[in-house]
Parts: structure tokens; sequence; C-alpha cells
């Protein structure tokens, strides 16, 4: 019942702010796939406007998002038009994107009115193209036409490039952010291997079962670490180790099913 008032709540906002250009909104990623931590997980959402969305209104989703993401959950939202939807491109547009990475540059961007998040030209993320599968597979639709209605079927490469750029990141940082880069490691290893969607919490679950033992009680402490359990600290060896078998392990799958 919380959360359907929080949505609620949320809901009424971005359409008051969008008013008639309102079309729907679409919850994707772990909240719509059961691994949702309220410690530490974000609220992934997608919404469909039926226009492009001006500077003022912008602005005024810029505001709302400063002041209600992080109360109490932090939020990761994207705006996109009917015409990005209908016209699918890899890496695609989008009309307004808002996360907590951003929260910086958009307080100075309201500050100074200086506009470069903010803005109407042409911008595309290539993380789009993860979102949207996740949302046809396993998404929520909150208030407007249902999914299949509305969103494309999005080519199996679209999502494996998304996916990919994540997993490059992660591969070099996984020693600074060890719990979401195993995950995404694994998430995206059981992708190439088997072509399973699945959120973080569940490669977790399929790593403890699947992977050689060795790799396991990493395994086992990074998922209780998503969890808000406390564990200790990880080894740069464990760490390296893990990463490694996966990257020999996804790449060679790669090579495999180039052939």
């Amino acid at each position: 019942m919380y959360m359907d008032n929080y949505f609620n709540k949320l809901t009424n906002a971005i359409k008051n702010i969008t008013e008639e250009n309102f079309l729907g909104i679409y919850i994707h990623g772990s909240l719509a796939m059961g691994g949702f931590n309220p410690d530490r997980s974000d609220v992934d959402l997608l919404v469909v406007v039926e226009n492009s969305l001006d500077i003022a209104t912008q602005c005024e989703l810029a505001k709302f998002l400063l002041v209600h993401s992080n109360d109490p959950y932090p939020i990761e939202i994207s705006f996109l038009t009917q015409t990005q939807l209908e016209k699918w491109a890899h890496p695609s547009p989008y009309e307004f994107h808002y996360s907590e990475g951003w929260r910086q540059i958009f307080e100075t961007e309201l500050l100074t009115g200086q506009y470069e998040a903010i803005n109407v030209k042409h911008k595309v993320d290539p993380d789009l193209a993860a979102h949207l599968t996740i949302l046809n597979h396993r998404g929520i639709s909150w208030e407007g036409p249902a999914i299949k209605a509305i969103f494309p079927v999005i080519p199996e490469s679209h999502y494996l490039s998304s996916i990919l750029t994540d997993y490059q990141d992660c591969l070099k940082n996984v020693e600074t952010d060890p719990v979401y880069c195993v995950l995404n490691l694994i998430r995206v290893y059981w992708y190439v291997k088997e072509g399973v969607i699945s959120s973080k919490l569940e490669a977790g679950e399929y790593g403890l079962i699947s992977f050689p033992q060795e790799y396991k009680e990493t395994i086992r402490k990074v998922i209780e670490s998503y969890q808000g359990n406390r564990v200790r600290g990880f080894l740069k060896e464990e760490l390296t180790r893990i990463r490694d078998y996966i990257q020999c392990e996804t790449e060679e799958c790669e090579e495999r099913s180039i052939e």
C-alpha cells in the first residue's frame, strides 16, 4: 500500500507538470523484477509523452526531482516521445533524464540558467535499449497504455550493445564498486551464455549455483552486502579473480556466438 501511494503521488505530480502531453508511466529495474532493496536500489521509471518537452517543462521536472529523489528512494527516470519509440534507434534519443548522478549538474544549471543537460537539442542514451528490453520482459505499466501497445521490441544486438557498455565499466571498476560490478558482470555473463534477462539479485543467485566453487564465497558476500547485511571487506585478489573468470568466459561465449 505504501508503494501504491508513493507511485500515485509521483505520477500525479509528473502529470501536473507535463499536462496533456502525458501518455504513461512505467516501472522497470529491480522494482519490476523483485530485487528492490529500499536501502540501496533506485526507483527506475520511463515516462512516455506525446510531444517534445520545452525548456520550461524540463526545468519544472528538474526542480521536482531534485526535491523528491532520495525522499525516500533515489529516482532514475527518462522521458521519451511516441515518435522516439516508433522510430526506434540505438542509442535512443530522449527528451529528459534524471538520476542522482546528475544532481549537481541540474542544481548548477537551474541556478545559472546555462542549460546543457536541460535542453531541447538531440540527446541520446545507450542505456535505454537495456531499460526497454527489461520493461518489455518484466516491466509494470503503472498508468497508460499496455507496454506492448506503446514500446517497440528491441533488437537483441541493441540490448547486448547496451549492457556491454556497463560491463566494460565494471571490468575497470570492480575494486571500487564490488557489489554493483560483480552482480552486473554475472548478469551480462548469464545473458551472453544463456540469453537470460535478469535482475542483479537473480544473477547473484545464479552465480551461487553455477559458478565454480572457488568464486562462491565472493558471490555470497556480494549478495549479502546487496541485501543490506554487513560483511567483511573484499580482497583485491578475490575481485580480480572473479572479474578475470567472467571476462574470459563471457568473451569466449561472444566469439562462439559470432562464429
